[in-house]
């Protein structure tokens, strides 16, 4: 797993008008070629009158599954901008479709090329770009008379609390950098005076916004 990668922040669209035409982007995650595949489809049963549904998508750590698609457009005038858009904002597991409805005017293979691109990049700006940050999940248990100071304490971290349970003890989720969690467990010891439970949990990504 990536320590740390960017991605779409959720699936959406964007509409820009350009000579007439319509250019609609649609962009959403994709962890599997299966997953990117099935997204194109959908938008193509969905834009199944329109002139075009070109698509791009990159799949895998090192980008190792790369797909571009005109669909009728000239050649590497679409699906091929689409997908540079993508390597250049340093996505990974990102497939996107741009629907074409013709406006009457033609743009030329200069014109598409910019069109498309402009599409998918006003897309990703309107939908937004978050960091996923690969954390170790600790779980930290304490009795209630621990519970003022270290809620304090950790609020007023770096670390994200993810969640608190209320039960017989109070158990306590903190999202911790993988290369953190043995800093941050000597420092909960010395917090609480070696009175808590530490146990770290499974890994999971925290996601930040990205400005464009």
């Amino acid at each position: 797993m990536l320590a740390n990668y960017l991605a779409v922040k959720n699936e959406g669209q964007h509409e820009i008008v350009i000579e007439k035409s319509r250019f609609i982007a649609h962009i959403a995650r994709a962890a599997t070629e299966e997953e990117a595949i099935e997204f194109i489809q959908k938008i193509k049963k969905k834009h199944n009158s329109a002139t075009h549904n070109c698509s791009a998508y990159l799949i895998g750590e090192t980008d190792n599954i790369q797909k571009a698609n005109d669909d009728g457009e000239p050649s590497g005038t679409a699906g091929v901008p689409m997908l540079e858009v993508l390597k250049k904002r340093g996505l990974k597991d990102t497939v996107a479709v741009v629907t074409r409805y013709f406006g009457g005017i033609k743009l030329g293979a200069g014109g598409l090329i910019r069109a498309y691109g402009k599409s998918v990049s006003e897309g990703l700006n309107h939908i937004g770009v978050v960091e996923r940050q690969l954390q170790q999940i600790i779980h930290i248990t304490v009795d209630y008379t621990l519970l003022g100071k270290m809620e304090n304490e950790l609020r007023n971290s770096a670390y994200p609390i993810k969640e608190m349970n209320y039960m017989e003890k109070v158990e306590i989720q903190m999202y911790v950098p993988i290369k953190e969690k043995e800093t941050f467990k000597e420092w909960i010891i010395d917090l609480s005076n070696a009175q808590s439970e530490i146990v770290f949990g499974e890994e999971e990504y925290l996601e930040k916004d990205v400005k464009s």
